[in-house]
Protein backbone atom coordinates (compact mmCIF):
# COMPACT_ATOMS: atom_id res chain seq x y z
CA UNK A 1 0.00 0.00 0.00
CA UNK A 2 1.24 3.32 -0.77
CA UNK A 3 1.64 6.14 1.60
CA UNK A 4 -1.20 8.11 -0.65
CA UNK A 5 -3.38 5.23 -0.51
CA UNK A 6 -2.78 4.58 3.32
CA UNK A 7 -3.77 8.25 3.95
CA UNK A 8 -6.67 8.18 2.19
CA UNK A 9 -7.65 4.69 3.71
CA UNK A 10 -7.62 6.16 7.07
CA UNK A 11 -9.70 8.30 7.14
CA UNK A 12 -12.60 5.96 6.46
CA UNK A 13 -12.78 4.92 10.04
CA UNK A 14 -14.89 6.85 12.37
CA UNK A 15 -13.77 9.47 15.26
CA UNK A 16 -15.11 6.89 18.49
CA UNK A 17 -13.38 4.26 17.18
CA UNK A 18 -9.53 5.86 16.43
CA UNK A 19 -9.94 7.30 19.98
CA UNK A 20 -10.88 3.67 21.11
CA UNK A 21 -7.60 2.41 19.93
CA UNK A 22 -5.52 4.97 22.87
CA UNK A 23 -7.70 2.82 25.64
CA UNK A 24 -5.84 -0.61 25.50
CA UNK A 25 -2.98 1.89 27.21
CA UNK A 26 -5.49 3.17 29.78
CA UNK A 27 -6.55 -0.56 30.88
CA UNK A 28 -3.36 -1.73 30.62
CA UNK A 29 -1.99 0.41 33.49
CA UNK A 30 -5.54 -0.17 34.87
CA UNK A 31 -5.29 -3.71 34.88
CA UNK A 32 -1.31 -3.54 36.13
CA UNK A 33 -3.17 -1.73 39.29
CA UNK A 34 -5.75 -4.25 40.22
CA UNK A 35 -3.06 -6.77 40.03
CA UNK A 36 -0.57 -5.38 41.78
CA UNK A 37 -2.59 -3.09 44.18
CA UNK A 38 -5.09 -5.10 45.48
CA UNK A 39 -6.54 -3.36 48.35
CA UNK A 40 -7.39 -0.33 46.14
CA UNK A 41 -10.56 -2.87 44.95
CA UNK A 42 -11.67 -2.49 48.71
CA UNK A 43 -10.91 1.76 48.96
CA UNK A 44 -8.29 1.05 51.32
CA UNK A 45 -6.69 3.54 53.05
CA UNK A 46 -8.24 7.43 54.21
CA UNK A 47 -7.13 10.71 53.47
CA UNK A 48 -5.94 10.34 50.61
CA UNK A 49 -5.65 13.37 49.18
CA UNK A 50 -3.93 15.16 52.38
CA UNK A 51 -1.21 12.17 52.40
CA UNK A 52 -0.78 13.65 48.31
CA UNK A 53 -0.59 17.09 49.37
CA UNK A 54 2.26 16.09 51.37
CA UNK A 55 4.19 14.20 48.99
CA UNK A 56 6.65 16.36 46.95
CA UNK A 57 8.62 17.08 50.89
CA UNK A 58 8.81 12.86 50.88
CA UNK A 59 10.30 12.34 46.96
CA UNK A 60 13.97 12.30 46.46
CA UNK A 61 15.08 13.70 42.96
CA UNK A 62 15.46 10.19 41.69
CA UNK A 63 12.02 9.80 41.40
CA UNK A 64 12.41 11.91 38.07
CA UNK A 65 14.45 9.10 36.92
CA UNK A 66 11.32 7.34 34.92
CA UNK A 67 10.67 10.58 33.62
CA UNK A 68 14.34 11.63 32.17
CA UNK A 69 14.16 7.92 30.44
CA UNK A 70 10.83 8.96 29.13
CA UNK A 71 11.72 11.97 27.39
CA UNK A 72 14.99 9.85 26.35
CA UNK A 73 13.04 7.49 25.17
CA UNK A 74 11.40 9.90 22.74
CA UNK A 75 14.67 11.43 21.34
CA UNK A 76 17.00 8.41 21.04
CA UNK A 77 14.92 5.61 19.83
CA UNK A 78 12.94 7.25 17.24
CA UNK A 79 17.03 7.06 15.75
CA UNK A 80 18.64 4.56 17.47
CA UNK A 81 15.57 1.75 16.59
CA UNK A 82 12.98 3.30 14.42
CA UNK A 83 11.53 -0.03 13.66
CA UNK A 84 10.86 -0.70 17.24
CA UNK A 85 9.62 2.52 18.45
CA UNK A 86 7.55 2.95 15.64
CA UNK A 87 5.25 -0.21 16.75
CA UNK A 88 5.59 -0.13 20.39
CA UNK A 89 6.14 3.74 21.23
CA UNK A 90 2.49 3.15 23.22
CA UNK A 91 4.22 0.30 25.36
CA UNK A 92 7.05 2.21 25.75
CA UNK A 93 5.12 5.19 27.61
CA UNK A 94 3.45 2.42 29.46
CA UNK A 95 6.14 0.73 30.89
CA UNK A 96 7.87 3.89 31.71
CA UNK A 97 4.56 4.99 33.87
CA UNK A 98 4.61 1.96 35.51
CA UNK A 99 8.75 2.41 36.23
CA UNK A 100 7.53 5.43 38.51
CA UNK A 101 4.02 3.37 39.76
CA UNK A 102 5.56 0.20 40.70
CA UNK A 103 8.14 1.38 43.31
CA UNK A 104 5.95 4.24 44.24
CA UNK A 105 3.30 1.64 45.46
CA UNK A 106 5.75 -0.47 47.27
CA UNK A 107 7.00 2.22 49.18
CA UNK A 108 4.20 4.56 49.71
CA UNK A 109 1.40 2.02 49.86
CA UNK A 110 -1.12 0.73 47.26
CA UNK A 111 -3.89 2.89 47.95
CA UNK A 112 -1.96 6.36 47.62
CA UNK A 113 -0.16 5.06 44.04
CA UNK A 114 -4.08 4.21 42.99
CA UNK A 115 -4.81 7.43 43.77
CA UNK A 116 -2.11 9.27 42.31
CA UNK A 117 -2.87 7.11 38.78
CA UNK A 118 -6.78 7.89 39.41
CA UNK A 119 -6.11 11.29 40.12
CA UNK A 120 -3.44 12.08 36.93
CA UNK A 121 -5.61 10.37 34.36
CA UNK A 122 -9.60 12.00 35.66
CA UNK A 123 -8.24 15.33 36.52
CA UNK A 124 -5.26 15.96 33.69
CA UNK A 125 -5.14 13.29 31.32
CA UNK A 126 -8.37 12.72 30.13
CA UNK A 127 -9.35 16.77 29.73
CA UNK A 128 -6.20 17.14 28.16
CA UNK A 129 -6.41 14.19 25.23
CA UNK A 130 -10.33 15.25 24.98
CA UNK A 131 -9.93 18.96 24.17
CA UNK A 132 -7.06 18.29 21.42
CA UNK A 133 -9.13 15.60 19.89
CA UNK A 134 -12.04 17.72 19.96
CA UNK A 135 -9.61 20.41 18.51
CA UNK A 136 -7.87 18.07 15.98
CA UNK A 137 -11.22 16.33 14.65
CA UNK A 138 -13.03 19.97 14.19
CA UNK A 139 -10.07 21.77 12.97
CA UNK A 140 -9.28 18.80 10.57
CA UNK A 141 -12.19 19.21 8.70
CA UNK A 142 -11.45 22.57 7.48
CA UNK A 143 -10.17 22.87 4.27
CA UNK A 144 -8.73 25.64 2.80
CA UNK A 145 -9.25 25.31 -0.99
CA UNK A 146 -7.55 26.58 -4.45
CA UNK A 147 -3.42 26.99 -4.40
CA UNK A 148 -1.57 29.06 -2.63
CA UNK A 149 2.27 29.27 -3.61
CA UNK A 150 4.67 28.48 -1.09
CA UNK A 151 6.73 31.92 -1.19
CA UNK A 152 8.47 33.31 1.66
CA UNK A 153 5.78 35.86 1.59
CA UNK A 154 3.04 33.41 1.84
CA UNK A 155 4.49 31.38 3.89
CA UNK A 156 5.22 34.68 6.56
CA UNK A 157 1.87 35.44 5.56
CA UNK A 158 0.18 32.06 7.14
CA UNK A 159 2.90 32.39 10.23
CA UNK A 160 1.41 35.81 10.84
CA UNK A 161 -2.26 34.43 10.47
CA UNK A 162 -1.46 32.03 12.78
CA UNK A 163 0.22 34.02 14.99
CA UNK A 164 -2.84 36.14 15.46
CA UNK A 165 -5.72 33.19 15.69
CA UNK A 166 -3.80 31.50 18.13
CA UNK A 167 -4.58 33.61 21.06
CA UNK A 168 -8.26 33.56 20.90
CA UNK A 169 -8.63 29.90 19.31
CA UNK A 170 -5.82 28.42 21.34
CA UNK A 171 -2.89 27.13 20.03
CA UNK A 172 -3.67 23.68 19.14
CA UNK A 173 -6.72 24.80 17.22
CA UNK A 174 -4.97 27.52 15.21
CA UNK A 175 -1.81 24.85 14.78
CA UNK A 176 -4.52 22.43 13.46
CA UNK A 177 -6.48 24.91 11.26
CA UNK A 178 -3.33 26.10 8.93
CA UNK A 179 -0.62 23.51 9.25
CA UNK A 180 -1.63 21.23 6.19
CA UNK A 181 -2.39 24.66 4.50
CA UNK A 182 1.18 25.41 4.57
CA UNK A 183 2.69 22.14 4.24
CA UNK A 184 0.34 22.12 0.89
CA UNK A 185 1.53 25.29 -0.05
CA UNK A 186 5.08 24.53 -0.15
CA UNK A 187 4.81 20.49 -1.43
CA UNK A 188 6.81 21.41 -4.57
CA UNK A 189 9.50 23.18 -2.09
CA UNK A 190 12.40 21.26 -1.33
CA UNK A 191 13.42 22.86 2.13
CA UNK A 192 10.42 22.40 4.21
CA UNK A 193 11.67 21.51 7.79
CA UNK A 194 12.10 25.63 8.49
CA UNK A 195 8.74 26.39 7.93
CA UNK A 196 7.11 23.56 10.36
CA UNK A 197 10.16 24.29 12.73
CA UNK A 198 8.92 28.25 12.97
CA UNK A 199 5.61 27.02 12.72
CA UNK A 200 6.18 25.79 15.82
CA UNK A 201 7.73 28.21 17.61
CA UNK A 202 4.71 31.35 16.64
CA UNK A 203 1.51 29.59 16.25
CA UNK A 204 1.77 26.53 19.01
CA UNK A 205 3.30 28.48 21.39
CA UNK A 206 4.12 32.40 21.10
CA UNK A 207 0.61 33.45 19.45
CA UNK A 208 -1.55 31.44 22.29
CA UNK A 209 -0.04 34.20 24.75
CA UNK A 210 -2.64 36.95 24.98
CA UNK A 211 -5.98 35.45 26.64
CA UNK A 212 -6.61 32.72 29.07
CA UNK A 213 -7.79 31.08 25.70
CA UNK A 214 -4.71 31.23 23.82
CA UNK A 215 -2.44 28.28 26.49
CA UNK A 216 -3.35 26.39 29.39
CA UNK A 217 -0.84 28.19 31.98
CA UNK A 218 -3.66 31.47 30.97
CA UNK A 219 -6.58 29.83 31.41
CA UNK A 220 -5.36 28.65 35.21
CA UNK A 221 -4.46 32.38 35.70
CA UNK A 222 -7.77 33.37 34.77
CA UNK A 223 -9.09 30.42 37.23
CA UNK A 224 -7.28 31.86 39.80
CA UNK A 225 -8.86 35.44 39.34
CA UNK A 226 -6.44 37.16 36.86
CA UNK A 227 -8.70 39.04 34.89
CA UNK A 228 -9.22 37.95 31.24
CA UNK A 229 -7.61 40.81 29.34
CA UNK A 230 -5.21 41.18 31.75
CA UNK A 231 -2.35 39.23 29.99
CA UNK A 232 -3.46 41.05 27.13
CA UNK A 233 -2.28 44.36 27.81
CA UNK A 234 0.67 43.40 29.81
CA UNK A 235 2.18 40.38 27.60
CA UNK A 236 1.49 41.97 24.28
CA UNK A 237 4.34 44.34 24.17
CA UNK A 238 6.74 41.35 24.71
CA UNK A 239 4.59 38.88 22.08
CA UNK A 240 4.77 41.16 19.46
CA UNK A 241 8.40 41.91 19.87
CA UNK A 242 9.08 38.32 19.86
CA UNK A 243 7.16 37.68 17.04
CA UNK A 244 7.91 40.19 14.47
CA UNK A 245 12.02 38.97 15.57
CA UNK A 246 11.38 35.97 14.63
CA UNK A 247 8.80 36.63 11.46
CA UNK A 248 11.72 38.46 9.98
CA UNK A 249 14.02 36.06 10.28
CA UNK A 250 11.66 33.39 8.72
CA UNK A 251 11.09 35.16 5.92
CA UNK A 252 15.14 35.96 5.51
CA UNK A 253 15.58 32.36 5.81
CA UNK A 254 12.98 31.50 3.51
CA UNK A 255 14.05 33.88 0.65
CA UNK A 256 17.93 33.08 1.25
CA UNK A 257 16.56 28.98 0.70
CA UNK A 258 13.63 29.78 -1.89
CA UNK A 259 16.24 31.60 -4.20
CA UNK A 260 19.11 28.59 -3.63
CA UNK A 261 16.11 26.04 -4.92
CA UNK A 262 15.51 28.43 -8.17
CA UNK A 263 12.39 30.08 -7.23
CA UNK A 264 10.31 27.11 -7.67
CA UNK A 265 6.83 27.61 -9.39
CA UNK A 266 4.00 25.61 -8.16
CA UNK A 267 2.78 22.81 -10.51
CA UNK A 268 -0.72 23.15 -12.04
CA UNK A 269 -3.19 22.57 -9.26
CA UNK A 270 -6.48 22.84 -11.56
CA UNK A 271 -8.65 25.87 -12.16
CA UNK A 272 -10.35 25.39 -8.16
CA UNK A 273 -10.49 28.50 -6.75
CA UNK A 274 -9.28 29.75 -3.65
CA UNK A 275 -11.77 29.37 -0.77
CA UNK A 276 -12.51 27.27 2.47
CA UNK A 277 -14.51 24.20 2.30
CA UNK A 278 -15.77 22.06 5.78
CA UNK A 279 -17.25 25.79 6.86
CA UNK A 280 -19.51 24.15 9.04
CA UNK A 281 -16.44 23.04 11.58
CA UNK A 282 -16.25 27.19 12.02
CA UNK A 283 -19.33 27.39 14.62
CA UNK A 284 -18.17 24.07 15.89
CA UNK A 285 -14.59 25.85 16.81
CA UNK A 286 -16.37 28.53 18.19
CA UNK A 287 -18.33 26.07 20.67
CA UNK A 288 -15.29 24.52 21.32
CA UNK A 289 -13.86 28.04 22.54
CA UNK A 290 -16.87 28.99 24.62
CA UNK A 291 -16.79 25.57 26.35
CA UNK A 292 -13.48 26.06 27.71
CA UNK A 293 -14.11 29.44 28.56
CA UNK A 294 -17.72 29.02 30.02
CA UNK A 295 -16.25 26.04 32.47
CA UNK A 296 -13.96 28.54 33.59
CA UNK A 297 -17.20 31.03 34.49
CA UNK A 298 -20.10 28.62 35.50
CA UNK A 299 -19.36 26.96 38.96
CA UNK A 300 -22.68 25.12 39.94
CA UNK A 301 -21.33 23.87 43.13
CA UNK A 302 -21.80 19.87 42.38
CA UNK A 303 -19.48 17.64 41.99
CA UNK A 304 -18.71 14.06 42.26
CA UNK A 305 -16.54 12.08 44.38
CA UNK A 306 -14.24 8.76 42.86
CA UNK A 307 -12.04 7.56 45.09
CA UNK A 308 -11.81 11.05 46.86
CA UNK A 309 -10.87 12.46 43.92
CA UNK A 310 -13.70 15.69 43.27
CA UNK A 311 -15.00 15.74 39.84
CA UNK A 312 -16.49 19.03 39.39
CA UNK A 313 -20.12 18.93 36.96
CA UNK A 314 -18.76 22.02 35.02
CA UNK A 315 -15.72 19.81 34.00
CA UNK A 316 -17.68 16.63 33.06
CA UNK A 317 -20.13 18.63 31.32
CA UNK A 318 -17.74 20.42 29.35
CA UNK A 319 -15.50 17.37 28.63
CA UNK A 320 -18.79 15.45 27.31
CA UNK A 321 -19.79 18.35 24.86
CA UNK A 322 -16.40 18.39 23.39
CA UNK A 323 -16.64 14.73 22.22
CA UNK A 324 -20.14 15.66 21.36
CA UNK A 325 -18.73 18.63 18.94
CA UNK A 326 -16.05 16.43 17.59
CA UNK A 327 -19.22 13.61 16.68
CA UNK A 328 -21.02 16.79 15.16
CA UNK A 329 -18.16 17.69 12.97
CA UNK A 330 -17.56 14.23 11.91
CA UNK A 331 -20.62 13.43 11.08
CA UNK A 332 -21.70 17.05 9.26
CA UNK A 333 -18.00 17.10 7.68
CA UNK A 334 -18.24 15.53 4.05
CA UNK A 335 -15.50 12.86 4.08
CA UNK A 336 -13.75 13.88 0.70
CA UNK A 337 -12.97 17.49 2.50
CA UNK A 338 -11.30 14.82 4.98
CA UNK A 339 -10.18 12.96 2.66
CA UNK A 340 -8.78 16.11 0.28
CA UNK A 341 -7.35 17.66 3.06
CA UNK A 342 -5.51 14.19 4.14
CA UNK A 343 -6.57 13.96 7.40
CA UNK A 344 -5.87 11.03 9.59
CA UNK A 345 -6.33 9.86 13.04
CA UNK A 346 -2.26 8.88 13.34
CA UNK A 347 -1.11 11.95 15.19
CA UNK A 348 -4.09 12.57 17.66
CA UNK A 349 -3.59 8.31 18.07
CA UNK A 350 0.86 9.08 18.80
CA UNK A 351 0.07 12.22 20.87
CA UNK A 352 -2.57 10.30 23.16
CA UNK A 353 -0.15 7.39 23.97
CA UNK A 354 3.06 9.58 24.00
CA UNK A 355 1.49 11.97 26.60
CA UNK A 356 -0.03 9.17 28.76
CA UNK A 357 2.98 8.07 30.07
CA UNK A 358 4.54 11.31 29.97
CA UNK A 359 1.80 12.32 32.45
CA UNK A 360 2.08 9.47 34.51
CA UNK A 361 5.51 9.79 34.79
CA UNK A 362 6.11 12.85 35.23
CA UNK A 363 3.58 12.92 38.79
CA UNK A 364 6.93 12.94 41.00
CA UNK A 365 8.43 16.20 39.03
CA UNK A 366 5.01 18.34 39.79
CA UNK A 367 4.81 17.27 43.31
CA UNK A 368 8.66 18.00 43.93
CA UNK A 369 7.74 21.18 42.28
CA UNK A 370 4.53 22.16 44.32
CA UNK A 371 6.25 21.79 47.72
CA UNK A 372 8.43 24.88 46.89
CA UNK A 373 11.29 25.41 49.41
CA UNK A 374 10.71 22.47 51.48
CA UNK A 375 10.90 20.03 48.34
CA UNK A 376 14.01 18.54 46.85
CA UNK A 377 14.15 21.22 44.36
CA UNK A 378 13.70 24.30 46.62
CA UNK A 379 17.18 25.25 44.99
CA UNK A 380 15.34 26.09 41.65
CA UNK A 381 12.99 27.73 43.63
CA UNK A 382 14.58 29.82 46.05
CA UNK A 383 16.57 31.49 42.60
CA UNK A 384 13.69 33.39 41.75
CA UNK A 385 13.79 35.23 45.19
CA UNK A 386 16.57 38.13 46.10
CA UNK A 387 16.05 38.13 49.76
CA UNK A 388 12.31 38.24 49.81
CA UNK A 389 11.79 40.50 46.15
CA UNK A 390 10.79 38.51 43.60
CA UNK A 391 13.34 38.40 40.19
CA UNK A 392 11.49 38.40 37.47
CA UNK A 393 14.35 37.39 34.70
CA UNK A 394 14.61 34.63 37.19
CA UNK A 395 10.78 33.95 37.13
CA UNK A 396 10.76 34.06 33.36
CA UNK A 397 13.61 32.02 32.90
CA UNK A 398 13.08 29.15 35.61
CA UNK A 399 9.18 29.16 34.28
CA UNK A 400 10.01 28.93 30.75
CA UNK A 401 12.71 26.07 31.22
CA UNK A 402 10.63 24.04 33.13
CA UNK A 403 7.84 24.26 31.30
CA UNK A 404 9.78 23.46 28.12
CA UNK A 405 9.77 19.95 29.52
CA UNK A 406 7.43 19.74 31.89
CA UNK A 407 3.20 20.34 31.76
CA UNK A 408 3.55 23.93 31.36
CA UNK A 409 -0.05 24.63 33.02
CA UNK A 410 1.03 23.50 36.60
CA UNK A 411 4.52 24.66 36.33
CA UNK A 412 2.61 28.23 35.92
CA UNK A 413 0.51 27.22 38.71
CA UNK A 414 3.42 26.36 41.02
CA UNK A 415 5.17 29.72 40.19
CA UNK A 416 2.13 32.42 40.14
CA UNK A 417 1.70 30.98 43.96
CA UNK A 418 5.75 30.93 44.61
CA UNK A 419 5.08 34.93 43.89
CA UNK A 420 1.77 35.50 45.31
CA UNK A 421 3.42 33.73 48.77
CA UNK A 422 7.14 35.89 48.60
CA UNK A 423 4.11 38.96 48.69
CA UNK A 424 3.26 38.22 51.86
CA UNK A 425 -0.51 38.65 51.20
CA UNK A 426 -3.24 36.39 51.69
CA UNK A 427 -3.47 33.37 48.95
CA UNK A 428 -7.38 34.96 48.14
CA UNK A 429 -5.06 38.36 47.18
CA UNK A 430 -2.61 36.63 45.18
CA UNK A 431 -3.90 37.18 41.85
CA UNK A 432 -4.90 40.96 42.47
CA UNK A 433 -1.71 41.60 44.06
CA UNK A 434 0.17 39.97 41.49
CA UNK A 435 -1.58 41.84 38.89
CA UNK A 436 -1.16 45.20 40.41
CA UNK A 437 2.14 46.32 42.21
CA UNK A 438 3.94 42.96 41.23
CA UNK A 439 2.31 43.07 37.29
CA UNK A 440 5.83 42.48 36.00
CA UNK A 441 6.13 38.96 38.21
CA UNK A 442 3.09 37.43 36.53
CA UNK A 443 3.90 39.18 33.18
CA UNK A 444 7.22 36.76 32.88
CA UNK A 445 6.11 33.92 35.11
CA UNK A 446 2.89 33.83 32.02
CA UNK A 447 5.54 34.86 29.13
CA UNK A 448 7.73 32.04 30.40
CA UNK A 449 5.00 29.64 30.48
CA UNK A 450 3.70 29.90 27.45
CA UNK A 451 6.99 31.03 25.16
CA UNK A 452 9.38 28.47 26.41
CA UNK A 453 7.21 25.84 25.56
CA UNK A 454 8.78 25.98 22.05
CA UNK A 455 11.73 24.86 23.54
CA UNK A 456 10.87 21.25 22.65
CA UNK A 457 8.26 19.07 20.98
CA UNK A 458 6.62 17.92 24.77
CA UNK A 459 7.09 21.71 25.86
CA UNK A 460 3.29 22.20 24.34
CA UNK A 461 0.92 19.37 23.19
CA UNK A 462 0.32 21.25 19.25
CA UNK A 463 4.12 20.82 19.19
CA UNK A 464 4.08 17.07 18.69
CA UNK A 465 0.88 17.05 16.54
CA UNK A 466 2.10 19.57 14.30
CA UNK A 467 5.34 17.04 14.36
CA UNK A 468 3.29 13.77 13.39
CA UNK A 469 1.22 15.70 10.69
CA UNK A 470 4.38 16.99 8.69
CA UNK A 471 6.21 13.37 8.95
CA UNK A 472 2.70 12.28 7.93
CA UNK A 473 2.52 14.15 4.93
CA UNK A 474 6.25 13.44 3.78
CA UNK A 475 8.36 16.25 5.75
CA UNK A 476 11.67 14.70 7.35
CA UNK A 477 11.37 16.62 10.82
CA UNK A 478 14.07 16.85 13.15
CA UNK A 479 15.03 14.72 15.77
CA UNK A 480 13.58 15.62 19.57
CA UNK A 481 17.55 16.64 20.00
CA UNK A 482 17.76 18.15 16.54
CA UNK A 483 14.48 20.09 16.89
CA UNK A 484 15.97 21.78 20.28
CA UNK A 485 19.38 22.40 18.36
CA UNK A 486 17.01 25.11 16.59
CA UNK A 487 15.32 26.44 19.76
CA UNK A 488 18.49 26.80 20.95
CA UNK A 489 19.79 28.52 18.31
CA UNK A 490 16.85 30.88 17.57
CA UNK A 491 14.84 30.94 20.41
CA UNK A 492 17.18 31.23 23.41
CA UNK A 493 18.84 34.55 22.08
CA UNK A 494 15.41 36.48 21.41
CA UNK A 495 14.47 35.42 24.94
CA UNK A 496 17.66 36.70 26.43
CA UNK A 497 17.19 40.26 24.40
CA UNK A 498 13.25 39.70 25.74
CA UNK A 499 14.87 39.58 29.12
CA UNK A 500 16.86 42.35 29.16
CA UNK A 501 14.06 44.22 27.59
CA UNK A 502 11.15 43.73 30.03
CA UNK A 503 12.63 41.05 33.09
Amino acid sequence: MTEKTRLSSSVRGTAPFAVSRCLPLLFSLFAACLLFFPDTALGAGGGLHEASEKLGTQLGVFWVVPFVCMLLSIAICPLAVPHFWEHHFGKIAVFWGLAFLLPFAVKFGFSLAFYQLLHTVLLEYVPFIILLFALFTVAGGIRLKGSLTGTPAVNTGLLAVGTLLASWMGTTGAAMLLIRPLLRANAHRRHKVHSVVFFIFLVANIGGALTPLGDPPLFLGFLQGVSFFWTFGNVIVPMTVAACILLVAYFILDGVLYAREGRPAAPGGGDEKLGVDGKVNFPLLACIVLLVLLSGMWNPGVGFVVYEIHLELQNVVRDLLLLATAWLSWKLTAQECRKLNEFTWGPILEVGKLFFGIFISMIPALAILKAGSNGALAAVINMVSDNGQPNNAMFFWMTGALSSFLDNAPTYLVFFNTAGGLSGVAPDMFATHLMGPWAPTLTAVSAGAVFMGANSYIGNAPNFMVRSIAEELGVKMPSFFGYMAWSVGILVPVFILLTFIFF
